[in-house]
C-alpha cells in the first residue's frame, strides 16, 4: 500500500519513544523525510481508508498504553529556508531549531517562543504562545493538504479560527500542515515585550523590544527554571509541558469563582487577566492552592506534577498514560470541587479520556 511512497514503514514501534511524555503503545510507523514522502503516504492511506496518527515532536500527545490500531505517519521534513522578512518552515522542522536559526540570522520576532518543544507544523494547530507572543500574530500563512480533495494550498490566518491555543486546525484530520511561513523583524530586535516577567529580567518596560538574542537566552533561562526545556536527565522535563490551559471564566461566573477562592483561602489577590469573552485565570495558581504541590502525590508515584512548576504532569521512569490520565484527573476534580472551575486538557489525546 505505502510502496512507492518514499516513507520507510516499520511495525510496531514503541510511541514512548516518539513522545516527550515517553508514555504510549506500539503502532506501525511511517517515516516521511520530504513533503513528497509526506503527501503521497497521507494520500495512500486515506484511499484505503486505513485511520492515520499524524506524529512530528510528540510533544502535545497523550497516548494510550494499548496498541494503536492507526498507520502513525511521522512528519520528519526539515527544511528551513529565509527571504523577504520571513521564515518558511517545513512541518517536521524543530520549533526551537528554528527560532534559533532566525536569531542566528539577524531577525527577531520569534525569540518569546524559545524552547518550545515540538515542531514549527504543530505551531498554528495549537496556536503556540508564551511570554506575550502567540503564533497568530506572526503567522503568514501555513501550506495544507486537504485530505478530502487532495489539493495543496496555501491559506492566511483569517481562515484558521486562531483562539487561545487553538484553531480550527486543532481537532479535526480534515487538513495536514505541510509548511509555515512566519513574518520576523528585520532589524534584529524582539517583539514588543508583554510579559511582566521577562520583561524585569530584561530591565526593560512592558512594550519595550531588546535584541532578539538577549530576549532568547533569558526566555530560556526562565523556560529551564521551570522545567520547560528538554533535558533527558531531568524528568521534570518528561512531560508535555503545561498539561491544562489557564481557563477563561465567562463575565457572567466570575464573580462566583472568586467568592469561591475566598471561601476557601480568605481575601487573597488573584492573578487575573482580560479573556476572550470573560476572564482568564491562572490554572497554576488553581492548582497550586487546591492543595496539589509541585512534585504531588509524592516522591513514589510514578507519574507527579513537576517539582518545578504545578503545571506539569511528568513522567519520573516508568509511568503509563494510565498514571498520568490518572493524576490528570485528581488534579482537575480537585480544581473543580475546590473552586467550581473545570480545567482543560492542553495535550491531544489519543486512545485515552479524561
Amino acid at each position: 500500500m505505502l510502496a512507492g511512497t518514499g516513507a520507510m514503514v516499520r511495525s510496531a514501534v514503541p510511541l514512548a519513544e516518539l513522545t516527550t511524555l515517553r508514555v504510549g503503545g506500539r503502532a506501525t510507523l511511517a517515516d516521511c523525510a520530504t513533503t513528497e514522502s509526506l503527501v503521497a503516504t497521507v494520500r495512500a492511506l486515506d484511499a484505503a481508508e486505513v485511520p492515520v496518527l499524524l506524529v512530528a515532536g510528540g510533544s502535545n500527545l497523550l497516548v494510550s498504553d494499548d496498541d494503536v490500531a492507526s498507520v502513525v505517519v511521522r512528519v520528519a521534513t526539515e527544511g528551513v529556508e529565509f527571504g523577504a522578512g520571513g521564515v518558511t518552515a517545513e512541518a517536521g522542522a524543530n520549533w526551537d531549531g528554528v527560532v534559533a536559526a532566525s536569531v542566528r540570522a539577524g531577525f527577531g520576532g520569534l525569540e518569546c517562543l524559545s524552547g518550545i518543544p515540538g515542531s514549527a507544523g504543530a505551531t498554528p494547530v495549537q496556536n503556540v504562545g508564551a511570554y506575550g507572543v502567540e503564533v497568530d500574530r506572526l503567522l503568514r500563512r501555513v501550506r495544507l493538504l486537504d485530505r478530502a480533495t487532495g489539493e495543496i494550498d496555501w491559506v492566511t490566518p483569517d481562515a484558521l479560527a486562531f483562539g487561545y491555543r487553538t484553531s480550527r486546525l486543532k481537532h479535526s484530520d480534515s487538513a495536514v500542515v505541510l509548511a509555515v511561513e512566519f513574518a520576523l523583524r528585520p532589524d534584529g530586535t524582539s517583539a514588543p515585550l508583554r510579559y511582566k516577567e521577562l520583561a524585569q529580567r530584561l530591565d526593560a518596560a512592558e512594550g519595550e523590544t531588546r535584541p532578539a538574542a538577549a530576549v532568547r537566552e533569558t526566555v530560556l533561562g526562565l523556560r529551564a527554571g521551570k522545567g520547560m526545556v528538554l533535558d533527558p536527565a531531568d524528568h521534570d522535563t518528561w512531560s508535555a509541558g503545561s498539561f491544562f490551559t489557564n481557563p477563561v471564566v465567562p463575565d457572567a461566573d466570575v464573580d462566583r469563582v472568586l467568592a469561591a477562592v475566598r471561601d476557601r483561602l480568605g481575601d487573597v489577590p488573584v492573578p487575573t487577566y482580560p479573556g476572550a469573552g470573560g476572564v482568564k485565570f491562572s490554572a497554576g495558581w488553581l492548582i497550586e492552592r487546591a492543595g496539589f504541590a509541585k512534585g504531588f502525590p509524592g516522591p513514589d508515584a510514578p507519574a507527579r506534577l513537576s517539582t518545578k512548576h504545578t503545571l506539569a504532569l511528568t513522567n519520573r521512569g516508568d509511568a503509563t498514560a494510565a498514571d498520568i490520565v490518572a493524576l490528570a484527573r485528581m488534579v482537575r476534580d480537585g480544581v473543580a470541587e475546590r473552586f467550581g472551575i473545570v480545567l482543560v486538557p492542553e495535550p491531544v489525546t489519543v486512545g485515552v479520556e479524561l
